[in-house]
């Protein structure tokens, strides 16, 4: 359960792009990115940053080394690396382009984050094992203050979603849902 948010907290949303959402049943998706835009307008209300990531593997390393998994070359076009409609960028919004699981790698992130003098973030997106989860080791690694917004991420594999709420991110920060987390934010305001 998030128990606090810092004075000088931002949310990041991982990869809800169309290049990744696209061609998906839509039931997968809905109630994450619904609750992804709740947060989204709660931060811009309280005037906390709000950092939308998306992902161009096209120049990642990964593709080109060997491993036992053999997944197709990903070459998104512009349209593919545009954030899904339902999320409502403003121009103030910290952008983003990752090239690897985690968004601090090789990015101006961390800049971006400490310029703002932001101490802790509000986690989300997608995929839980994989977008989210290693944007949120390289945070941790970082030192900042995590909370995962356990409803407004999800994967494409539900026991690889699970294993990381159950397991993993305990270890970096506080789990809550999006309700109680907006509460929080309310509190806050006030």
């Amino acid at each position: 359960m998030v128990t606090i948010l810092d004075k000088n907290t931002a949310l990041i949303l991982i990869d809800l792009q169309k290049g990744i959402l696209q061609n998906r049943p839509p039931e997968v998706f809905e109630s994450t990115l619904a609750n992804a835009a709740k947060l989204v307008d709660a931060f811009h209300q309280a005037s906390l940053p709000v950092v939308f990531v998306n992902v161009d593997p096209s120049k990642a390393n990964w593709q080109q080394i060997r491993k036992e998994a053999q997944t197709p070359a990903i070459n998104f076009t512009p349209e593919m690396l545009e954030i899904v409609p339902q999320l409502y960028v403003r121009p103030g919004d910290i952008r983003i382009t990752k090239h690897t699981w985690g968004a601090f790698f090789e990015t101006a992130l961390h800049e971006e984050l400490k310029k703002r003098s932001v101490t802790q973030i509000v986690i989300c997106g997608v995929s839980t094992s994989i977008g989210v989860e290693g944007t949120a080791r390289q945070a941790s690694e970082l030192g900042y203050n995590i909370a995962f917004a356990t409803d407004a991420m999800t994967d494409m594999v539900p026991e690889s979603h699970e294993r990381s709420i159950k397991y993993i991110f305990p270890r970096m920060g506080e789990l809550d849902t999006t309700e109680n987390i907006l509460k929080i934010i309310g509190l806050e305001l006030k």
